[in-house]
């Protein structure tokens, strides 16, 4: 079991899959990381060694933002918004669409379920 950011990475995929399971490694920051530790891109986790895991967690820790830090960085990043009270701060604050979407119609995952409205019927 490969214990990396803390996150246990699946041991029966491939290495770059695998390690995408950590928040902020996604595909490409995975292929970079094994073409810099010179990983075969087909190799399972549970055929690493463990000099090969101790060398994929030195990397991720100096040269990555990953996991709690990442999450607070956004997270400070939205709150600098929301203290601003700019465009974007505001509709953090309202649980709208931040990026300009449309709002009549549609927007449920930002809105949340609809309410019915009294009185609507004719």
């Amino acid at each position: 079991m490969a214990r990396i950011a803390g996150v246990n990475l699946p041991t029966n995929k491939r290495v770059i899959i695998a390690l995408t399971y950590i928040h902020g490694i996604g595909r490409t920051k995975a292929v970079e990381i094994a073409n810099k530790l010179e990983i075969d891109h087909t190799r399972r986790v549970q055929d690493l060694s463990d000099a090969e895991v101790l060398k994929i967690r030195e990397t991720i820790d100096a040269d990555y933002t990953v996991e709690g830090d990442l999450r607070r960085n956004t997270a400070m990043n939205i709150k600098r918004l929301m203290d601003l009270a700019c465009y974007r701060g505001l509709r953090h604050r309202k649980g709208l669409p931040v990026r300009g979407q449309r709002t009549h119609t549609n927007a449920r995952t930002r809105k949340g379920k609809a309410k019915p409205i009294a009185g609507k019927k004719k």
